[in-house]
């Protein structure tokens, strides 16, 4: 059996157990004492354990896989005039994919107002953390200790010194070789040692969704229903329409076959609801499902997993639209232009954050003048969406590696219309 089947059965498998177990708990169909105890020593017990080893093993694998690949990525177009705007091009892209993004959310979050109507008292609490200020990032992506920003996970600052050292190997002649032969073993190291947890991925991803739907059940979703489905279908719909029209008009490629390729990175990312974690199954899609060049791949992926959140600025739009209707405030459309603005520039101002969107939409309404509490209507929802929001920017990730790497002749179309699994 493939490993994309093995895993989609274990999501449906987790999904069923965890809301049938939520169902039980909230029913008197089984006795309290058994409930408890099933939660206590396996949702509670067995399940997050599973789950929080697997994510931490994904991510242990990020710091390496992204340092080794854009040190060899970058040292193979060093002296390559290119290198520049390439990395225009994926930042450019980026940039413009979130302006659409959360103008789609917001357009869309008006036509069916979620908000109208809504009960904005809460009993829950929620404190918006400051996003650093832009200048404030701009200087701190150079590190001043790269040991402390691989130990630390700060993607930016690798990725600054990674080129840094990549560009340096390139040209220091033959020792530089030298050194680069180290890290071509190296990387095939770590990339079978991906492989070895790849194939631990279906355990793992039924105790992730297992565990969550035992907690959130399918009652949130009734809950919240307009704004939930508002979401959900503007994320759908930028995912599938927008990703597969500029794969289409840019890269001049098929969306379908596309779609296909990127499968494996979309199901890890909505199993992990992590861009970071799914760092090292979104390159390896990149290289060999969909032919992406290696030095692309190693700079465009981990590049996206840290400014690209066209899922989140979703998510800000229609939260910012249905908040403002729960409180009753107008908005406006310079209010609108604002929010689309800070939303977008925020994609890069909040990079590596941890709790990254609803930072940015605390950041977001505190522009606008909403309230920030507003945020907890939408909590009991938000983990779910987190999933999808997270599969459609991994889903933006590849489609910018994609695109990059066709303009740059970088592409092997040979791989790209192979079907694989």
């Amino acid at each position: 059996m493939k490993l994309t089947t093995k895993i989609l059965i274990a999501m449906m498998l987790g999904i069923l157990v965890g809301v049938t177990f939520n169902i039980l708990k909230d029913s008197n169909l089984v006795e309290i004492p058994l409930i408890d105890i099933f939660d206590s020593f396996v949702i509670e017990g067995l399940f997050e354990v599973i789950g929080k080893i697997f994510v931490a093993s994904l991510k242990m694998m990020v710091v390496p896989l992204v340092f080794i690949s854009l040190v060899l990525g970058t040292s193979a177009l060093g002296n390559n005039t290119r290198m520049g705007p390439m990395a225009g091009k994926a930042i450019l892209l980026y940039l413009i994919t979130t302006s659409i993004a959360i103008s789609l959310a917001i357009i869309m979050a008006n036509a069916v107002d979620p908000g109208v109507g809504m009960d904005r008292s809460t009993d829950v609490e929620f404190i918006g953390k400051e996003a650093p200020p832009l200048k404030e990032v701009f200087v701190e992506m150079v590190p001043t200790n790269p040991v402390l920003a691989m130990a630390e996970g700060n993607m930016l600052q690798i990725i600054i010194f990674s080129i840094l050292m990549g560009i340096a190997l390139s040209k220091v002649g033959e020792k530089g070789k030298q050194v680069l032969q180290v890290f071509e073993s190296a990387n095939v190291i770590v990339m079978k040692m991906v492989l070895i947890l790849m194939h631990l991925a279906p355990i793992g991803v039924f105790a992730l969704l297992a565990r969550l739907f035992s907690e959130i059940g399918i009652t949130a979703i009734w809950d919240l229903a307009a704004y939930f489905f508002t979401v959900l279908f503007v994320l759908l719909l930028h995912g599938t329409i927008i990703y597969g029209t500029f794969i289409a008009v840019f890269g001049k490629l098929s969306a379908i076959q596309f779609f296909y390729n990127v499968k494996p990175a979309i199901i890890f990312a909505f199993s992990t609801a992590s861009s970071n974690a799914t760092i090292p199954v979104s390159m390896e899609v990149a290289e060999k499902r969909q032919g992406v060049s290696k030095s692309i791949s190693s700079f465009v992926v981990p590049l996206g997993a840290t400014i690209n959140m066209d899922g989140t600025a979703i998510m800000q739009g229609v939260a910012t639209v249905f908040i403002a209707q729960a409180y009753n405030v107008e908005i406006g459309l310079a209010g609108y232009l604002t929010v689309i603005l800070t939303a977008t520039l925020a994609s890069i101002g909040t990079a590596g954050v941890p709790g990254v969107g609803l930072i940015m939409l605390s950041m977001v309404l505190q522009q606008v003048g909403l309230p920030v509490e507003g945020i907890a209507l939408i909590l009991g929802v938000d983990r779910l969406l987190d999933m999808v929001r997270t599969s459609v920017n991994v889903t933006g990730d590849s489609m910018v590696s994609t695109i990059v790497a066709k303009s740059e002749n970088l592409l092997n179309d040979t791989t790209f219309h192979s079907r694989q699994d």
